[in-house]
Formats: structure tokens, C-alpha cells, sequence
């Protein structure tokens, strides 16, 4: 079987805890459509972003206690995501399974790589200045990734090469995990159907 002729790489998600609920529609093979609210906005205008540069369709309706704080919607966002993208990938034949990304947005210049190869890990070395970007704490954008790492099952180092701003940090963030998130789940015509990894699974 080829690559071309495997089945549309789709998923949702319903995720409900006592804290939150978030109802995702992700389609990986998509043109970068993002359809978002979180009910924050910030996190909004970041996952709007990923959409359009890693090319997937991505819809989010989440309502959470953000009277209490916005630390359970981010995570249970990231979470969400995290395993609507490992649906969406299955088995992860004929992908190419690495990617990495080194993303300028004026002075920021962020570097990021990731493996679908099926272990969770995250290492991110992005320090902010200020408390907030907008309604989101910038505590919650690493840990956002690393919930997103977690569900989706991948290996994702994060670096900060430079940079003055924190929301051009954190964009230029978001647009390079896009785009190396665009790179590995992309199908390569030479696997045929096979999986990327010596052991024949991932």
C-alpha cells in the first residue's frame, strides 16, 4: 500500500474533567485552518498560528475555571491535542517521523526538534521575562509543550537562540514547532507503508 492511498489522518477529542472541557477536531493533512477558543486569548492567537504553519485543520472549543486560573485549560488544551495528534498519526507509517525548525520573528530566534518516534520526552529551555503574555502566564507555555509532548507522544527539545520580547518568543515558538510538526508527520513515497523504526512498530 502507498502512502498516498492511507486513510485521512483525522481525529476528535472530548476531554472532561471536573476542571475543564475541551472538544478538538484535528486534521493533519489539512490547508492550516485553525478555529480556536480556549478562552484565552493568547493561547488562542498561539494555537491559531500552529495551525497555519504546520498546515493542519484545527478546531478547539475548551471552557475551563478560569476564575480559579488559566493553568487547567493549557494544560488540558496541550493534553488534548497531545492525543488528538497521536490518533491522528495511528501506526505512523510512511512518516518521516523527524523534524526541527530554526524560526526568526524579528530578534526572537527559537530552535525546535521533535522525533514521533512513540516516547514521550520534552526538554525546553525558554525563559521569559514578564509574568503574562496577555491572559496567559508564561509559566504555562513550557508546560503547555510538555503536555502536548506527553499525549502526543514525541520527543521535543525546545531552544531559545535569542531575544529581547516574550510574545516573540513565544511565537516564534509556536511557528517552529509548526513547521517541524508539518516535516515529520509528512509521508515520505520511498517507506511504501512501512513504519520508520528498526523495530517495525512505534
Amino acid at each position: 500500500m502507498m502512502a498516498n492511498s492511507m486513510a485521512p489522518r483525522t481525529a476528535t477529542v472530548r476531554r472532561e474533567t471536573r476542571e475543564t472541557r475541551v472538544e478538538l477536531a484535528l486534521n493533519v493533512d489539512g490547508s492550516g485552518h485553525g478555529d480556536v477558543n480556549t478562552g484565552i486569548g493568547f493561547l488562542d492567537h498561539m494555537l491559531d498560528s500552529l495551525a497555519r504553519h504546520a498546515r493542519f485543520d484545527l478546531t478547539v472549543r475548551a471552557e475551563g475555571d478560569l476564575h480559579v486560573d488559566q493553568h487547567h485549560s493549557a494544560e488540558d488544551v496541550g493534553l488534548a491535542l497531545g492525543q488528538g495528534l497521536n490518533e491522528a498519526l495511528g501506526e505512523r507509517r510512511a512518516i518521516r517521523r523527524f523534524g526541527d525548525a530554526t524560526v526568526p520573528l524579528d530578534e526572537a530566534l527559537v530552535l525546535v526538534a521533535i522525533d514521533l518516534g512513540g516516547r514521550p520526552w520534552s526538554s525546553i529551555d525558554l525563559p521569559f521575562r514578564g509574568a503574562a503574555i496577555g491572559d496567559l502566564p508564561t509559566e504555562l507555555i513550557p508546560h503547555f509543550l510538555q503536555s502536548l509532548a506527553q499525549e502526543g507522544r514525541f520527543s521535543l527539545h525546545v531552544r531559545l537562540l535569542a531575544g529581547e520580547n516574550d510574545h516573540h518568543r513565544a511565537e516564534a515558538t509556536f511557528k517552529a514547532l509548526a513547521r517541524a510538526l508539518d516535516d515529520a508527520t509528512r509521508h515520505d513515497p520511498r517507506l511504501g507503508s512501512q513504519v520508520p523504526s528498526t523495530k517495525g512498530v512505534i
